[in-house]
């Protein structure tokens, strides 16, 4: 019996230690001081790329500009999109341009916290600290907005942030936009925009149980286990181009949201071209349609 009491006893205080080094596991990379002068225009610009707008307003409730409440249902509970405007207590306004530049390119927040994984700063890790500078000048002159950010609604045991570490540490992957040699200056330009800022693949490739994308197998193949139920079709270019679309058809979309066949984008899709690739160049948007149709002659 005693035996048994001090194998218990040790297992539990080894398995205490093991969550206490796991709570204390600090994640991310330290930043070193930023001095750029940002780009307030070129900000709000890969603001809209990025998708900020549409995911940070909440349209259906009348929210204001990138004061947050945006619902997002998963399968591990419910998540809000926080306030980002200029407000110093419920918003940014009280960050420093090194900590918007960690929460954005690490997804570490200003106490050391990692973020869920529904933000999309793994396809962010590549934003040069000219980019950083440049969004953070355009989020100073964000209207602040004095609306505290909804509380997240996980379920035990997705509610304690900690296990989000070992989440990075086995799912956590390196974005996918350095420029592919040979492939012409639009392509990569495309590739920059498609697996960087506007995360196509966020939305465009399944998951597995653990809420992490099955990159290696399913990259840009459709989701059907959105948030809320909803669908993604396959966009990689066997698929684009078994249902038709070219490389105008398909940048003309990113424009206007009308599809070759005259039927236009609903629910999410329809949000990312209305607030967000609707503001791109043409020349932005052809990019993207050439990664994403896989033609290596561009540029």
């Amino acid at each position: 019996m005693m035996r048994m009491l001090r194998f218990a006893l040790g297992t539990a205080v080894a398995a205490s230690a093991a969550l206490a080094a796991v709570v204390a596991w600090p994640i991310g990379v330290p930043l070193s001081e930023l001095n750029l002068e940002g780009d307030v225009n070129r900000g709000a610009y890969l603001a809209r790329a990025s998708g900020c707008i549409a995911c940070h307003t909440d349209f259906s409730n009348g929210g204001a500009p990138l004061a947050g409440g945006v619902k997002l249902e998963t399968p591990f509970g419910t998540l809000y999109s926080p306030n980002i405007t200029s407000d110093s207590e419920h918003g940014l306004g009280s960050w420093t341009v090194e900590e918007f530049a960690q929460a954005v390119r690490q997804g570490v927040s200003p106490d050391g916290q990692p973020y869920y994984p529904a933000f999309t700063y793994p396809f962010y890790g590549n934003f040069t600290d000219q980019d950083i500078a440049d969004l953070w000048a355009a989020f100073q002159t964000v209207p602040a907005v004095a609306q505290p950010s909804r509380q997240q609604e996980m379920a035990f045991p997705f509610n304690q942030r900690w296990g989000l570490k070992l989440w990075r540490a086995a799912f956590l992957e390196p974005p996918r936009t350095e420029p592919v040699p040979g492939s012409g200056d639009v392509w990569n330009r495309g590739r920059l925009l498609v697996e960087g800022a506007a995360h196509c693949a966020a939305c465009h490739t399944g998951r597995n149980l653990a809420g992490a994308r099955k990159t290696d197998t399913e990259h840009l193949k459709g989701s059907d286990a959105l948030p809320g139920g909803g669908k993604a079709p396959a966009i990689d270019y066997l698929s684009l181009q078994k249902r038709g679309w070219t490389v105008d058809s398909l940048a003309y979309a990113l424009r206007t949201g009308v599809m070759p066949d005259g039927d236009a984008f609903g629910g999410t899709m329809g949000e990312v071209v209305l607030y967000g690739t609707a503001f791109l160049t043409e020349n932005d948007r052809k990019a993207m349609a050439t990664y994403l149709l896989g033609d290596h002659s561009g540029g």
